[in-house]
This record gives structure tokens, sequence and C-alpha cells, in this order.
């Protein structure tokens, strides 16, 4: 469990937290995040979770494919910023990390105690909410250490604005 949330105390700022991933919905919590921060006054990061090769057992190649991962990661935090500041003008602080998803949401959370809010958005398909709706407003939800905002992956950027500011 976290310790207090310094949001609100002198000199800091509240952050909404989006995590960029190559869903479909995840422009959906970006624009919804960019707009609550915007009319918030808060401030926005963006975490993009490289995962580690399984197993792999030359030292050096396993490493090269970290690294093309954390590329592939760089480019995808910028098209997810330039989508923060064109929906609101948002500029957002942008990480990357390596491991297993939801430990790598929850350290971060944990080492920034500006974090009031971790914005998801639910999958439109067949398959459910998607993957990490699923894990972290399942189980976990009733001890995670920030409120989980839920963004309907159907609704437009229209309906986002009127909802978010």
């Amino acid at each position: 469990m976290s310790g207090k949330r310094q949001s609100y105390e002198a000199g800091h700022r509240p952050k909404f937290m989006v995590v960029v991933d190559t869903t479909t919905e995840c422009s959906r919590a970006i624009h919804f995040a960019a707009r609550r921060a915007a009319r918030t006054g808060a401030s926005m990061v963006m975490l993009a979770v490289v995962h580690p090769p399984d197993n792999f057992e030359w030292i050096g190649v396993g490493e090269a494919m970290i690294e093309e991962a954390k590329d592939e990661a760089r480019a995808q935090l910028e098209t997810a910023a330039s989508e923060a500041r064109s929906a609101a003008g948002v500029e957002p602080e942008l990480a990357i990390r390596v491991g297993p998803r939801a430990d790598e949401i929850i350290k971060l959370i944990h080492e920034d105690e500006d974090i009031s809010f971790l914005v998801l958005a639910a999958g439109t398909g067949k398959e459910g909410p998607g993957p990490l709706v699923s894990t972290l407003a399942g189980k976990a939800a009733s001890t995670f250490p920030v409120p989980i905002v839920i963004v309907p992956g159907s609704l437009t950027d229209e309906e986002i604005d009127a909802l978010a500011g």
C-alpha cells in the first residue's frame, strides 16, 4: 500500500496516468486524461511497458531485443503525446519501464506520489474489457493505490469532451 498522495500539497500537482499500448481503445484513455488534466490544472504521465524476453540465453541478443522494444515504445509514446497535445494542449511526462506491466504500473504510482488517477479504456470487442482493465480493475481494485478511471472504448472525442471538460 502506498503512503499519502502528495498531489494537492504545496509544490505538487495531481497527475492523470495513462498506460500507452497498441490497443485501439488506448486513444480514448489519452483523450479523456488530457482533457481532464487541462480542465483541472493537473498534469499527465504516460507509461509504456516493455516486456523482457523470456529465458533468453544469449546475453547480448536479449539486451538488443529490449533496446529495440524501448525504441518502439518511445515512438508509441511520442504519438500518444501528440494526441494529448492535440486534444487539450497538455504536455505529458513520458516513462518507459521494463518488466511485467501490472507490476511496473504499480511501481511508478508508488514512486510518483503526484499520480492521483490511473485512466484506462475498456475494449469494445467480443474479448471483453481488455487485459489491462480486467487485471487492474478486477481482483486488485480493492487494494489499488489510486482510483482507476475506466473510459468506455466506444465514446467519441465529442462525447469524451462533454464528459471531461
